[in-house]
């Protein structure tokens, strides 16, 4: 077993599949159509088998973290006060991580009823683009020294203490932070925080993320299905921009195809594997749990930390 893993609880399908009784999800086929990204692939087995378990997981890791306020609230000789149960879901780019957590937003706010979930994509934390370009940093966007980590580890923080707060808003059709553009987040009695970088934090080495996670789920596949999704994803991104030349994907529209398919196999490997290799993978084993996906996108293996 790879040292890695240690720590982990490997837990097949089936296995996994049998852990919660058979219910009925609480979505349509059409609803799930709508929440997933367009290069993914996922089905109402899928909720069933795998992310029903997984939310009842999460419901016994928030009585527990509730329990546990409890009881040092008593010890401290004082009430504890109402804290949101954040959750970080964490893995490559192209790998699913936004279908896996817009998913766990509709599980939560259906399954616990009356709860509110809140979604925000580090995505907004980027440095824009004119910053980076200054810093000579365009060509390392996603890479940890891109993100205003001090600006995420505030807004972790506002939440915690359950404020509400304003984040930036990052836009893929533009390629950057939408200029003027605020998303507020209101205290709520979940928060998924999905990113590439949510397990890291190299700007501040006596406080990581994870400090502030009451749950973490890292999603993990082979290097080269990931490089295919990548390659599937950058194409149906160029046909979405054919028409609309506003829209960043727009200019390698007007490229001979061979041409610009070259050019993102070359990004994959210079940029997205390089970041994925030396800063998303290390992070994976400070997951709770890992969620594995074969080469046709489905989750065939979970490893839950022991």
């Amino acid at each position: 077993m790879d040292k890695e893993f240690l720590h982990f609880e490997k837990i097949n399908r089936e296995t996994w599949q049998n852990l919660h009784r058979k219910t009925t999800p609480p979505l349509s086929q059409t609803e799930l159509n709508s929440i997933k990204s367009f290069n993914d692939r996922i089905n109402l087995h899928d909720v069933r088998d795998v992310y029903l378990p997984l939310t009842n997981l999460i419901g016994i890791y928030k009585r527990s973290k509730e329990d546990l306020a409890f009881s040092k609230g008593i010890f401290l000789q004082k009430t504890s006060e109402r804290q949101p149960f954040i959750i970080g879901v964490s893995g490559s780019v192209a790998v699913g991580k936004s279908t896996t957590s817009r998913l766990l937003q509709i599980l939560l706010s259906r399954t616990f009823e009356g709860s509110s979930v809140e979604l925000v994509t580090t995505d907004g934390f980027l440095y824009p683009n004119a910053v980076l370009k200054e810093q000579e940093l365009l060509n390392r966007k996603g890479f940890p020294e891109s993100y205003d980590m001090e600006l995420l580890l505030h807004f972790l923080n506002q939440i915690k203490n359950n404020k509400s707060v304003e984040i930036p808003v990052y836009s893929h059709e533009i390629y950057d932070i939408v200029p003027d553009e605020k998303q507020t987040i209101l205290p709520a009695d979940f928060v998924i925080v999905e990113g590439i970088n949510v397990f890291q934090n190299p700007q501040n080495d006596s406080l990581y993320m994870t400090d502030f996670f009451d749950f973490s789920i890292y999603v993990d596949a082979a290097v080269d299905d990931i490089e295919s999704w990548y390659i599937d994803r950058f194409q149906k991104l160029l046909a979405l921009a054919q028409n609309d030349p506003n829209n960043y994907y727009y200019r390698f529209t007007e490229q001979p195809l061979e041409e610009v398919l070259n050019m993102a196999h070359q990004v994959w490997e210079s940029i997205n594997l390089v970041n994925l290799q030396h800063y998303i993978q290390p992070t994976r084993n400070r997951a709770d749990l890992i969620l594995h996906k074969a080469t046709n996108h489905e989750i065939d293996e979970i490893y839950l930390k022991r």
